[in-house]
């Protein structure tokens, strides 16, 4: 994440430290005037629109359209959150280009000045853009947004402090002294009030003043860590007089004058004076807050509102559903066994949720993911997992123990398996040894059994989107289970496709459902045959192969089943020349399943009979599959698409995308070519060059 701008506060602390003298001799002068409280709840209230820091990832999304279309209704969804309750979360769009945001002000700030600070992040935020997130401080609020889900982060790499260049040159030790002592208060009484405190405190003759804020999204333990590691972090300023930890999961600030909303009450250690004065101020004040106690009620109205459990939210229509299956698990219960969601257990993170490791008061072991759920397409992607994964059961096909709807996010519970998944042993050079070609094959078969039950065993017939190696998982016989419904869709009888937004993952996506968008079970079949090829080879679909590496993954295996040596490309850690004739046999499955047209690819029940009889069979011979190659030029050109029909040439210009990952590269690629694209046949051959010295390729 680069650094974008760091705030120069000089003209801010001197017009605080003037504000804080007048005022604070003012106090001292014992000339308390009845008004004085309604005055100063109206004039003196800020809505603290400094900016603290404003930082942006390095990594620049390849779609700015895409982002865009994301990022506005994003900041959309958190203005009306931050309304409500002062904070919010949100998820727009999947995948690489989904948009993850969350808001927060810190809770001095009046609903107004709440308003006027996120529309401060509004105007600051979008400098970020193109880049993939940012994180903007300002010192009343802050907002982040990032590709990936962020919102249990208490800290990372990123953390970064501010001070003033203004010193206590007087009495150094003694001023970090002070701050230390302060800053020890403030937290202690952010971990005791829901992550919220400020403190002042005097003695010696130095006055300092705290503020201590953790974002709603963290739980005590997280808010308390956070606020451990920005303690260690803001001592460091001393002797400045001021000082700020900015931190991912909170923020920290002291100052030798008040900065926070005077209508807020201290924890502190001023003396009777300033007692006597809140207490005194407080009465004259009566109609003013009279008036915030009204605002206070509706607001805790509504977060109680907003913090309802899904069961409350949808018992008519849910509740009757998991009482059927008696799949209830507590919330916190599956707390405890992940460790309070600990990322020390976390094992996977999917397109709508992360998976931790747990372990139940029986000692059981399961994987639990927690569903990112802000918007009523969330919950209804968590009812339908829930459903549809109880009625499927298959010997290779993950099994659902149960979910949880009784706590603030919503919880599946998957059977754990220790092995992880297939991605983990075919492409590491250690771990492939333990897979000889018997078992390789078993998890072929096995894979191509499941799915060919999704596709036509099942009640429901279920299209998968995403099969790839990470999404099959090995169980201790290491026989496979294929995971991940998060992006199952189940389609009636009466439908011969569904167009529906991409999703699915980069090299294993079928030509007509990139280009057209239609989605059948022809698409699972075209990934799965990219996987077989991949167990073979033990290479990545989006890496090249050997000397071609240039080519595409699908195009060098063409070649060689053409040339009749595919034993070259199957990986050494296994290889037997006696098994030629099998590995010929899986490769001609393989290169049928990915054929450019869904006609000319088999169902998976037609695989499974393939790959089940008689070896020397060749029914249908395959012809040469769609290719997507991606290759970055080393030059300073910029990005320029080709796409080679049969009997024309299309140039399609592109802008300059810098350095991204795989998976962002193909959604611009395709989010730009989609139109032209649909002008040629599915039969195309694509290159793409772009400003990067990297080289990709997408079979």
């Amino acid at each position: 994440m680069g650094f974008l701008q760091q705030p120069d506060f000089s003209r801010r602390q001197e017009a605080e430290r003037n504000w804080g003298a007048s005022n604070m001799g003012f106090l001292r002068s014992g000339l308390y005037m009845f008004m004085i409280p309604i005055f100063l709840g109206f004039t003196i209230a800020d809505p603290r629109t400094s900016l603290a820091g404003l930082y942006c990832n390095s990594t620049v999304a390849v779609s700015s359209d895409v982002l865009a279309n994301n990022f506005v209704p994003a900041m959309d969804n958190l203005s009306s959150l931050v309304q409500q309750n002062g904070f919010g979360t949100t998820v727009v769009g999947v995948g690489a280009n989904a948009v993850f945001g969350l808001a927060q002000c810190f809770k001095d700030l009046s609903s107004i000045d709440c308003r006027l600070c996120f529309s401060e992040i509004r105007s600051q935020l979008p400098k970020c853009y193109p880049k993939t997130g940012g994180r903007i401080f300002l010192d009343g609020c802050f907002g982040r947004y990032e590709n990936f889900s962020f919102f249990n982060d208490a800290t990372d790499a990123e953390q970064s402090k501010v001070c003033s260049f203004n010193s206590n040159s007087s009495e150094p030790v003694k001023f970090r002294e002070a701050v230390n002592e302060l800053i020890g208060n403030v937290t202690l009484e952010a971990e005791k009030n829901k992550g919220f405190a400020v403190y002042s405190s005097s003695s010696s003759n130095i006055t300092v003043h705290a503020l201590a804020q953790c974002w709603e999204s963290l739980d005590t333990a997280l808010c308390s860590s956070c606020l451990r590691a920005a303690s260690s972090s803001i001592l460091a300023c001393t002797p400045a007089v001021e000082g700020r930890s900015l931190n991912a999961g909170c923020y920290l600030r002291y100052s030798t004058t008040i900065f926070w909303n005077l209508n807020l009450k201290a924890t502190n250690s001023l003396g009777k004076i300033a007692k006597f004065w809140i207490i005194f101020g407080s009465l004259g004040g009566f109609i003013f807050l009279l008036v915030v106690g009204i605002l206070i009620w509706k607001i805790v109205v509504l977060k109680k509102s907003s913090g309802r459990s899904l069961r409350d939210m949808y018992r008519s229509g849910f509740s009757a559903a998991i009482a059927r299956s008696n799949l209830n698990f507590r919330y916190d219960e599956l707390k405890k066994a992940t460790g309070n969601f600990n990322p020390l257990n976390k094992v996977g993170q999917g397109s709508y949720g992360i998976v931790y490791k747990g372990v139940l008061p029986d000692g059981r072991e399961v994987a639990v993911k927690r569903l990112f759920l802000n918007t009523s397409q969330w919950i209804d992607q968590f009812f339908n997992e829930v459903d549809l994964i109880n009625r499927v059961r298959h010997k290779n096909l993950v099994k659902l123990l149960g979910c949880s709807v009784d706590g603030p996010a919503s919880l599946l519970v998957y059977e754990y398996h220790f092995n992880k998944s297939l991605d983990q042993f075919i492409f590491d050079s250690n771990r492939s040894k333990n897979l000889d070609w018997q078992k390789r094959f078993d998890i072929i078969q096995g894979v191509a059994e499941g799915l060919a039950y999704l596709h036509e065993e099942s009640e429901i017939r279920i299209i998968h989107r995403d099969i790839k190696a990470s999404n099959v998982l090995l169980d201790e016989k290491l026989k496979p289970k294929i995971t991940d419904f998060g992006l199952a869709r189940s389609f009636g009888e009466d439908q011969t496709h569904l167009s529906t937004g991409i999703a699915g993952t980069l090299g294993y996506m079928a030509p007509e459902y990139v280009v057209h968008g239609h989605l059948t079970e022809k698409a699972d079949v075209y990934s799965f045959g990219v996987l077989v090829l991949e167990i073979m080879t033990g290479k990545r679909c989006n890496s090249g192969i050997g000397s071609h590496a240039g080519q595409s993954f699908l195009a060098k295996i063409w070649s060689h089943y053409k040339a009749n040596t595919i034993e070259r490309l199957i990986d050494s850690s296994f290889y037997e020349e006696r098994l030629n004739g099998e590995f010929v046999h899986v490769a001609h499955v393989g290169l049928l399943c990915t054929q450019a047209t869904p006609s000319s690819r088999p169902t998976m029940v037609k695989v499974v009979e393939l790959l089940r009889g008689n070896r020397d069979e060749r029914e249908v011979l395959p012809t040469e599959p769609p290719f997507l190659d991606v290759i970055i030029a080393e030059s300073n050109e910029e990005a320029e698409g080709l796409i080679q029909c049969e009997d024309q040439t299309i140039i399609i210009n592109m802008f300059d995308i810098g350095i991204a990952t795989d998976q962002m590269i193909l959604r611009s690629l395709f989010d730009g070519l989609r139109d032209t694209a649909s002008l040629c046949s599915v039969d195309y051959l694509g290159m793409f060059r772009f400003r990067n010295r990297r080289k990709y390729t997408l079979g």
